[in-house]
């Protein structure tokens, strides 16, 4: 099973980047997020013609939105609401017996502080919840994958520069904190970093605002596939796509895939 995140900054904008990178990386499940757009308008038909015919989409206007699509049928497709919000980050679906969660943590605006910066405030609080959440209602023995934009580089080798990002958010050690403390939870495995060790550069971000985005190379692991223990032994391959940063209307994150026997 090839399971894909990509924050995708509007679905129906970038829909044809989508139809691409199905066809040149075949992915079984693709969690989008960021997809900007109400159920009601959502493109389902772009994505029928491509083999993803099975949907759990969860939107809104202009914000946020997650979507799960899968080339075959999923059950149990729940939404679900986090610090008290209905705001539309955070999908479920089962399929082969596992549980795959879509996830969109808040990004947390621009100021590293939650008594002066509310958006940061709530990304501290939705890490928090999730941290409490997934205890609550699983084992760490059962088949579990969470993917999706965490908005959090939690290593130091993944971010261009550690030292200046710091006090940056994204790289804050109190977030840094919050999603360890996310990830020993249920003893989730980084599948990326399964694969690329952790002593070397790994990214899935490059920001709008450099020109010359490969040159510069100023960028952030911000994209995550975690799995339960009982899936690591499954963990066939791993898939950066870089190349989706120099298509036409390019998101400023690209594709992330896993590849997981089953």
């Amino acid at each position: 099973m090839r399971i894909l995140t990509w924050n995708i900054n509007s679905v129906r904008l970038r829909a044809p980047i989508v139809q691409r990178m199905i066809s040149e990386l075949n992915p079984d499940v693709v969690c989008l997020q960021e997809t900007k757009c109400p159920d009601d308008v959502f493109p389902h038909d772009a994505f029928h013609t491509f083999g993803l015919k099975h949907q759990h989409i969860h939107g809104m206007k202009s914000y946020n939105g997650v979507c799960i699509l899968s080339r075959r049928p999923f059950e149990n497709a729940v939404c679900h609401n986090r610090v008290n919000k209905t705001d539309c980050r955070h999908i479920s679906v089962t399929l082969d017996g596992i549980d795959i969660h879509n996830i969109y943590i808040p990004a947390g605006g621009d100021i590293p502080d939650p008594a002066e910066n509310d958006k940061f405030a709530h990304k501290l609080d939705f890490v928090d919840d999730l941290t409490n959440w997934f205890p609550q209602n699983y084992q760490a023995d059962q088949k579990l994958v969470v993917a999706g934009d965490f908005n959090i580089a939690p290593m130091e080798q993944d971010v261009w520069s550690h030292k200046q990002l710091l006090d940056v958010v994204s790289h804050t050690p109190i977030e840094v904190d919050k999603l360890n403390a996310f990830q020993s939870s249920l003893d989730w495995v980084d599948a990326v970093r399964h694969f690329v060790p952790e002593d070397q550069k790994c990214y899935t971000w490059w920001s709008y605002r450099n020109r010359d985005w490969q040159k510069s190379n100023r960028g952030r692991r911000l994209d995550h596939i975690w799995v339960t223990r009982p899936l690591q032994k499954s963990l066939k391959s791993h898939h950066i796509f870089r190349d989706a940063r120099n298509w036409d209307k390019p998101s400023d994150h690209v594709p992330v895939m896993v590849e997981i026997k089953t």
